[in-house]
C-alpha cells in the first residue's frame, strides 16, 4: 500500500482552504496516510541551541536530544513516503513559518542531502511531491511568487524532483473567483494519480 505524508501549515484551523483541499484529496486515496498539522503541533524554531543537536549524543542538552529525536522522526516519515503532500498557503509572498521550521528539521547533511565535489545531492529519491498552494491574490508565474520556486528548490535539494503544483488563487478577490479557483483545484486533485 502506498504511503502518503501530508503536511498542513495553515494557521486558520477549520477555515483553512489548503487543509480542506488536502482532506478532500486524502479521502479519495487508498493509502497509508500520515498527517502532520504543523500549526496545531509546530516544530520548534531552529535556534542557536537546537542547531547543536547534531553533536555526539553525550554532549546534547535535554532540549537538543528532544529536537534530534523529532528530526529523526520527521526524516523517517518523509523517506518512507511515496507521496509528500505539502499544504502551502501563501503568507506575505512566501511559505508559513510552520512549514519552514519543518524543512529546517528535515534538511540534514548526511540524512536527506550530502555535499559532494560537484555540489549538494539530495538523498530522498523515492518520494514524489504534490504542493497545494492557496493564495488571496494572483501570483502564479509572476514576480511576487516566491513560495513555489522556494518549495521546488528545497524539495529538489532533498532529492525530490517529481513535483506537481495545484493552485487556488484569488481567494480574497470575491466569492465567485474563490469558488471557481477552489473547484478547479479540487478537480485537479481528484485527477491526480499516485
Amino acid at each position: 500500500m502506498a504511503k502518503i505524508l501530508a503536511l498542513k501549515s495553515s494557521v486558520l484551523g477549520d477555515y483553512s482552504q489548503s487543509s480542506k483541499l488536502i482532506d478532500q484529496f486524502l479521502a479519495t486515496q487508498d493509502a497509508d496516510v500520515t498527517v502532520r498539522d504543523l500549526a496545531a503541533n509546530p516544530v520548534p524554531v531552529l535556534d542557536g541551541e537546537l542547531v547543536g543537536m547534531l553533536r555526539p549524543a553525550g554532549e546534547l542538552s535535554a532540549r537538543q536530544q528532544e529536537a534530534k529525536i523529532l528530526s529523526d522522526t520527521l526524516i523517517k516519515e518523509v523517506k518512507e513516503a511515496d507521496l509528500l503532500v505539502v499544504g502551502a498557503p501563501m503568507y506575505n509572498f512566501a511559505i508559513p513559518t510552520q512549514l519552514k521550521t519543518w524543512f529546517d528539521f528535515v534538511a540534514r547533511a548526511g540524512e536527506t542531502f550530502s555535499y559532494t565535489e560537484t555540489g549538494p545531492v539530495g538523498l530522498i529519491t523515492n518520494t514524489k511531491a504534490l504542493i497545494v498552494s492557496t493564495r488571496g491574490g494572483l501570483h502564479k508565474d509572476g514576480g511576487s511568487d516566491f513560495e513555489v520556486p522556494y518549495l521546488k528548490t528545497l524539495l529538489g535539494f532533498l532529492g525530490i524532483s517529481d513535483i506537481e503544483v495545484v493552485y487556488a488563487e484569488g481567494l480574497a478577490m470575491g466569492d465567485e473567483m474563490a469558488k471557481t479557483q477552489l473547484d478547479n483545484a479540487a478537480s485537479q486533485l481528484a485527477n491526480y494519480s499516485l
